[in-house]
């Protein structure tokens, strides 16, 4: 794989975290009903760590001596996630999560194996890194699910 399109599948990667997040906090902002005091401390954890995760990204991109996007018209037309309406339940807050969950996932494991190919171990264990968080987190919320 040439570096140019390296590049590209980190900033679709940015693109989705950055729209993630936004998900995120509409979420906290918005929550209702009997689940509110867990969720909202949940969603604001999830964001926060997001917020983290897009830093480490920019900056990531930055230290291989490229520029990562930084436009949210462009992260609109590079992300594979959307903004999502405003939602209020639990359950399908949870339900968002896992499946934005499960599109970051495919996306960091296919930069695992590039940045494993390309001998970019910084990138590599950042991958790693994400992958292991997100299998916990969705183990956690598919439980809350059965609840």
């Amino acid at each position: 794989m040439n570096s140019e399109t390296y590049i590209t599948k980190l900033n679709e990667l940015l693109s989705n975290y950055q729209l993630h997040y936004q998900n995120l906090r509409s979420l906290h902002w918005n929550i209702k009903g009997q689940s509110f005091f867990e969720l909202h401390l949940k969603y604001e954890e999830l964001y926060t760590r997001s917020q983290e995760v897009i830093d480490e990204l920019a900056e990531r991109i930055l230290s291989i001596g490229e520029t990562p996007i930084s436009r949210f018209s462009d992260y609109l037309k590079t992300s594979s996630l959307s903004e999502n309406e405003i939602i209020h339940d639990g359950k399908t807050g949870v339900n968002y999560i896992l499946e934005a969950q499960k599109s970051i996932l495919k996306i960091e494991r296919e930069l695992l194996d590039i940045s494993g190919e390309m001998g970019d171990e910084g990138t590599n264990a950042l991958m790693s890194d994400l992958i292991r968080e997100k299998e916990k987190t969705n183990w956690m919320f598919k439980s809350w699910l059965q609840q």
